[in-house]
């Protein structure tokens, strides 16, 4: 269906039971977020919140909240773009079935944007930024954030909206220093396409034009976060994917997305930055204050009846994890494409999707070799590592199945698989001193910190243990010695104090198990922890720990490691030290006092009585 705004997609929604309307007067501080977490949780519906606490405006959250939902909402048009994307990877398949493929062909026609006349008065109008809602998150965030923003930027090089940039990059309305309805904060990351527009316009000495649109169409948003090569504008494929051309126009120089609720525009000048955050993020920590562009505003418009967009991220799985559901299901092979020989990837979102990434790929080089090991998958990693956000990539996975049964859906079938071949001597390579993730604060500073390759390739080398060894059960220092899962054990340790003294654990644990080598090769992975009850209990535990909490030139040790050639490897178990460190980033945690506040919501009498049912 061709949705002309964010309303009629709610509409729809809510004729097919997938919207519950909040009816009560929530406050967006801290409440708003609170219900739709617990709401999501439940996989339950789309949110609409008619009486916002201190703003005219209505507010909606959980549009994308399933992946199912996701699919319902382009139910119409998501075959045909995964059809465009094929026929991409693959033009010859257009000239020998042109008549299956006339319909792609025909939504192409999409995908062109269309200019409108100046948008009259009674379409917008002006407001302030406190007359938004002022959603705050997490206790500790700094002020209330934008959480759905499509932010619109030009190349000053070439201006126009085909060589335009609209990306999601956070941004704070309020807080910290920030002169209210003045002032607000911009927050980009590594590889993002706003930066090489404000590399340029600093150049030029010009300030970047910059336009916030919330709301409109929901193709606006999923191309947003669409991660498509550089060159092709998210405004084309908005209009494939929403079946429905990108209408804009300009006012005062800036482009104004004439479908979107509430656009904000405004300048970022050279060197200008404030503190921004702290901001409950998508790892499950906060991201922490630090400087980043500010942004002068210099308009703000909404929509009559405009309705606010957001979303709450947090310990993952949250709604984002059904944007990134759902850009797989849209971008197919794609990256198998662009990668020879790559057959999976697959960001992990329980640990935070950049932290840790699983890839299979092929082992062609070698058929004669009598013996497998790692050649080709070496070669895939390292394009992997060089290839947009991939490249992000802290914990990367990497094997090759000539059965072609493994799959990286399931993480940890996956992961012994890799366990059972590894050679730890020899599989193991660490990228030091790099660029790793804004959100990880595992490295020594913003943006550095290091990576670690695991390539296993070959037959198996090791059965995995089920039951834990007795060599570690009664270890000095080392306690309640818990199964994460086959080849896994966690081991519970005093709190991290800090490398020094880490070095030295590390070499006690070395010392007291080097004689036991033999009986440890069904133990290729120990991690030491702060809670070994915790990390065992389920999966997902383990994956947001452990890779999380991870510095790999830092926090990963071996039993008899050795450095040959400088190239590092261990005989023994590899051992992840995944305790907190004083540098980390704290955790979110739900306030008690809003949980208990919401109850009311949930209980006979109020709008969300058996949603959770």
């Amino acid at each position: 269906m061709a949705y002309q705004s964010l309303e009629a997609c709610l509409l729809d929604l809510e004729a097919n039971r997938q919207l519950v309307r909040i009816k009560e007067e929530v406050d967006p501080y801290l409440e708003m977020a609170a219900i739709h977490l617990r709401v999501h949780e439940a996989g339950g519906p789309a949110l609409l919140f008619e009486n916002v606490k201190g703003s005219k405006f209505r507010a909606a959250s959980n549009i994308f909240g399933t992946l199912q939902r996701s699919k319902f909402i382009f139910r119409d048009t998501l075959l045909l773009v995964q059809q465009l994307i094929e026929l991409k990877n693959d033009p010859v398949k257009a000239i020998k079935h042109p008549i299956r493929n006339f319909s792609a062909g025909v939504a192409a026609l999409k995908a062109l944007p269309l200019k409108n006349p100046v948008v009259k008065p009674a379409l917008f109008q002006q407001i302030k930024i406190e007359d938004i809602p002022q959603v705050h998150h997490w206790p500790m965030d700094g002020g209330a954030f934008v959480t759905l923003p499509q932010v619109y930027t030009e190349d000053v090089d070439q201006p126009g909206i085909m060589h335009a940039n609209l990306g999601m990059y956070r941004i704070q309305l309020s807080g910290n220093n920030y002169e209210m309805n003045k002032e607000i904060g911009l927050h980009y990351q590594l590889h993002r396409g706003i930066g090489v527009h404000q590399t340029k316009a600093d150049k030029k000495g010009v300030p970047l034009k910059v336009s916030i649109f919330a709301g409109g169409p929901p193709a606006h948003s999923v191309a947003a976060v669409m991660p498509l090569p550089e060159g092709i504008s998210e405004m084309t494929f908005a209009g494939v994917l929403g079946g429905r051309r990108f209408r804009y126009t300009y006012v005062d120089n800036f482009c104004i997305s004439t479908d979107a609720d509430f656009v904000i525009t405004g300048e970022v000048h050279a060197g200008e930055n404030k503190p921004e955050g702290p901001f409950g993020d998508h790892l499950g920590y906060y991201s922490l204050r630090h400087n980043f562009p500010l942004m002068k505003v210099h308009k703000v418009f909404a929509k009559k009846n405009a309705i606010w967009p957001f979303t709450v991220v947090g310990r993952p799985p949250q709604e984002d994890t059904s944007f990134g559901q759902l850009i797989h299901e849209i971008a197919g092979s794609a990256l198998q494409a662009e990668i020879p020989g790559l057959k999976e990837v697959h960001a992990v979102d329980a640990a935070g999707v950049h932290p840790l990434l699983l890839a299979i790929g092929s082992e062609r080089y070698t058929p004669y070799a009598p013996a497998k090991q790692p050649a080709e998958i070496l070669t895939i990693a390292n394009h992997i590592l060089g290839t947009g956000q991939l490249s992000l990539a802290k914990f990367l996975f990497i094997t090759a199945d000539d059965a072609n049964k493994l799959t990286t859906g399931n993480i940890q079938l996956y992961l012994q698989f890799i366990l059972q071949r590894i050679n730890l001597l020899r599989d193991v390579h660490f990228y030091t001193n790099t660029t790793i993730d804004t959100l990880d604060y595992s490295g020594t500073s913003l943006n550095t910190g290091s990576k670690v390759l695991l390539a296993a390739y070959g037959e198996i080398i090791r059965e995995l243990a089920t039951e834990i060894p007795s060599c570690l059960q009664h270890l000095q220092y080392f306690e309640r010695p818990s199964l994460v899962m086959p080849g896994v054990i966690a081991l519970q340790a005093r709190p991290f104090e800090n490398y020094r003294a880490a070095a030295k654990e590390m070499e006690i644990l070395n010392t007291l198990l080097q004689g036991s080598i033999d009986v440890l090769q069904t133990v290729p992975v120990l991690v030491i922890c702060d809670d070994a009850a915790f990390i065992s209990e389920q999966l997902n535990n383990f994956l947001w720990i452990a890779f999380t909490r991870c510095n790999p030139s830092h926090d990963l040790y071996g039993i008899n490691s050795c450095t040959i050639n400088k190239h590092w490897g261990c005989s023994g178990p590899l051992v992840f030290d995944a305790r907190i460190k004083p540098h980390h980033a704290p955790p979110v945690i739900k306030d008690a006092a809003t949980e208990k506040k919401i109850d009311k919501l949930f209980n006979k009498g109020g709008s969300l009585y058996g949603v959770l049912s």
